[in-house]
């Protein structure tokens, strides 16, 4: 039986002209609403009250368990304000499994997908007035649930909090839609083979960080990764997935190893590339390959993908050996066509034929 949300408000709510004046320049995951969605679980009596809450720091134990052995997982998806006022959600339930299969991978109690899709509909609708109107603008999601357990012993905590949280946010780069450079990372990894690369955690995300300012170094944006056995097979990116463009007309991405991220964005573009004209591969890719198509033609746009960024276009590779330039044709190529055709169903400025898309109000 799904749980039943209370509400408690927040007794002095932001007024209407400071969100009017923070979602001028939302930025991203910067500010925060009134409000946040929260469940409690324990072993004993199981998810427990469901409430809306204002949005609060958290009162934990230095012994927490989570700060211990990083036992937590998190979501990101977005709320839509649409032209006649409404608000809407992009597939939800994909959100919830996805958080659900996180859960189990770190050994967390999976919470119904019922309750994951009601807790983010039930923020989005107390707190729906700081869904921003801007263009390309959104309301992000941050649903997430950590080990709460003071317990110092390695084993599964006993006990856990989920909540969600929500950021009135513009776009992920401050640049807007325009071609980032990669810097093509052979020596760390983001994960390792069995490891938790398919798992919405934390800790695959830290991993990348010292690489991603190594990038930065070199005057890259953003860094990919390969595989950790053979460093050869391409992965993603430190927080998106990655998509190749070919002459023949395919979309290539590769496959769900376990490694990758099963990205709701990358599985709606597989979904939606036939109406681009392409046709959707999966399979692994050698960088090598990708190097040797830039220079011969078979490769003409790769981009990165992920519900923060959308699309974005990579315009370099840069590895030790040197830098790649990648194909930006000047009309944005499929990358943009792709990029459109997804945002104007998630905004509702065409119609939704797959049932991806649900109102909250």
């Amino acid at each position: 039986m799904a749980l039943t949300f209370s509400t408690r408000l927040k007794a002095a709510p932001t007024s209407e002209q400071d969100i009017a004046r923070i979602n001028e320049d939302p930025g991203f995951g910067v500010h925060f609403t009134d409000h946040m969605a929260a469940i409690d679980w324990d072993s004993e009596r199981g998810w427990v009250d469901a409430r809306i809450e204002p949005f609060a720091d958290y009162v934990l134990s230095p012994a927490g368990a989570v700060l211990h052995y990083a036992q937590e997982v998190f979501e990101g998806l977005k709320a839509y304000h649409r032209a006649d006022g409404t608000v809407w959600l992009f597939r939800p339930e994909r959100n919830a499994r996805r958080f659900a299969n996180s859960c189990t991978r770190l050994a967390l109690p999976e919470l119904p997908v019922e309750d994951f899709v009601n807790s983010v509909r039930e923020l989005v609708s107390v707190d729906a007035r700081w869904v921003p109107t801007g263009d390309e603008q959104s309301l992000y999601l941050r649903p997430f649930s950590v080990a709460s357990e003071p317990f110092l012993g390695v084993r599964p905590s006993r006990g856990v909090r989920y909540a969600v949280i929500a950021s009135p946010v513009g776009a992920y780069f401050s640049g807007g839609v325009a071609p980032v450079d990669i810097w093509v990372e052979s020596h760390y990894s983001r994960v390792a083979n069995g490891g938790t690369g398919e798992a919405k955690c934390g800790g695959n995300y830290a991993a990348s960080l010292l690489p991603q300012e190594l990038a930065r170094d070199r005057g890259c944006n953003q860094v990919m990764f390969v595989d950790n056995a053979e460093h050869r097979w391409l992965e993603e990116l430190g927080g998106m997935n990655v998509c190749v463009v070919t002459r023949a007309g395919e979309l290539l991405t590769p496959p769900l190893n376990g490694n990758i991220l099963p990205g709701v964005t990358r599985d709606s573009l597989l979904a939606l590339a036939p109406e681009a004209g392409l046709e959707p591969v999966e399979r692994p890719i050698d960088i090598a390959e990708v190097y040797a198509g830039l220079v011969d033609g078979t490769i003409t746009e790769m981009f990165a993908c992920g519900t923060a960024a959308v699309i974005t276009p990579i315009g370099t590779l840069t590895n030790e050996e040197g830098r790649h330039e990648v194909p930006v044709p000047a009309d944005g190529g499929r990358t943009i066509a792709l990029r459109t055709m997804l945002l104007d169903i998630q905004y509702g400025r065409v119609d939704d034929t797959r049932g991806w898309t649900q109102r909250v109000r």
